[in-house]
Formats: C-alpha cells, sequence, structure tokens
C-alpha cells in the first residue's frame, strides 16, 4: 500500500504542476493537453494509474475491515478517542470514500470529456485538447467549487497521515526522524493541496492571470 501511495503522491506533484501551468497561460496548458491527449504513452500511463489506484483503494478497504474484525466488539465500548492517535488515523474509511467520490466526479469532468472524448471521437462541448475550457467550465459552477473543496480537503487530511504512515513501513522512522517525517509530511502535502486549490479558486472568482490574457486576445 505504501508502495501504491508514493506513486500515487509522485502523480499528483506532477498535476498540481501542470494545473498551475493553467494559471498562467491557456495556451500552454492546452499544449500540454494535447502533449499528453491520446497519444499510447498517455493511454498505458492512465492504465497503469488506474491500476494503481485500484489496488490502493481495494488493499485499504480490506485492511480496514481487517482492523474492524481484530478489535471485534472492543470499537463499540470506546466512545473518546485514543491517544495519541490523529483523526485522520480513525477517519481513513471515510476519507477514502469521499476521495473516491470526488475521483469520480474529477474523471467525469475532465477525463470523459478529454481522453475518452478522442479515443472514442464522442461529440463534448470543447475540442478534447482544450483542457483550459473545461477548467473555466467546471469551476464557473459554485457547487462543483465547494464539492473540489471538499475533495482536496479530504485528500489533505488522508495524504498528511499517510506520508509518515508509508515513511514508517518502510522502516525510515527512527526516534529523531518520526516527529520529522510528520512534519515534511504535512509541509509536502499543504503546499501540494494549496497547489491544486489556488487553481480553483482563481477559476471560480475569475481572477487567474491567465483569464485576463485570453480576455485581451479576445478582444
Amino acid at each position: 500500500m505504501s508502495v501504491t501511495g508514493v506513486a500515487l503522491i509522485l502523480f499528483l506533484t506532477f498535476h498540481g504542476s501542470m494545473n498551475l501551468v493553467a494559471l498562467f497561460s491557456g495556451d500552454c496548458y492546452n499544449m500540454i493537453c494535447e502533449f499528453l491527449g491520446a497519444n499510447w504513452y498517455a493511454v498505458v500511463a492512465t492504465l497503469g494509474l488506474a491500476a494503481l489506484a485500484v489496488i490502493h483503494i481495494v488493499y485499504a478497504f480490506w485492511l480496514t475491515m481487517q482492523n474492524r474484525e481484530a478489535r471485534g466488539t472492543e470499537r463499540y465500548e470506546v466512545t473518546s478517542r485514543p491517544a495519541k492517535v490523529e483523526w485522520a488515523s480513525q477517519n481513513m474509511l471515510v476519507l477514502g470514500i469521499i476521495i473516491l467520490l470526488g475521483l469520480l466526479l474529477h474523471l467525469f469532468n475532465f477525463w470523459y470529456n478529454m481522453m475518452f472524448a478522442e479515443l472514442t471521437h464522442i461529440q463534448v462541448a470543447h475540442d478534447p485538447a482544450d483542457g483550459f475550457a473545461y477548467i473555466q467550465d467546471t469551476f464557473q459552477c459554485p457547487v462543483y467549487v465547494v464539492l473540489y473543496i471538499i475533495w482536496l480537503a479530504a485528500i489533505w487530511f488522508h495524504l498528511s497521515h499517510g506520508f509518515w504512515s508509508a515513511m514508517q513501513t518502510f522502516g525510515w522512522n527512527g526516534k529523531v526522524w518520526f516527529c520529522r517525517w510528520k512534519v515534511i509530511g504535512i509541509a509536502y502535502t499543504t503546499v501540494l493541496m494549496l497547489a491544486f486549490l489556488v487553481v480553483v479558486l482563481a477559476f471560480a472568482f475569475g481572477c487567474a492571470p491567465s483569464l485576463c490574457t485570453s480576455c485581451c486576445c479576445g478582444f
């Protein structure tokens, strides 16, 4: 699970960096979308990423069920939160469900209209390579903005716990580094989620520099 988690964090890092391009240039962002598109290497990478995500989700559910069975009826006897146990650690299943639902929404808003549309030649609102237009469309809807913020918050809680937990699994959690990995994980996760959040809010409030550029070009 740790290996799949780290791989997904690396993907999120790439995805977040790519999204930041959309803040400053719609043309550059669309060039990246077109480069990826439905090319064979992008399709292979998407299939690999999907496999990692499925393995991660299935293993997480399996691990949660194992933990519940191991505790038996004891979980009903305790009403207070155990000391030194993080909220995220106790609610990983709930966070995982929120993240999964958010992922399905994200796939519908972007992957379906872009890579899937290009592969199947279905009619969609914009050119499949025009990711910039789909960002604008998605975050002009207040409901989607709120749902994405909730989704990003859930991912933050999940990753902030999962990052240092993975370091424990790898055995990199000596007395000195235990606290350090927690701080590093929280800091990295916070910066990563802010990269996504700033794009959502910038397009929601129409203050992304790239929007000004496109308006000027259109004029």
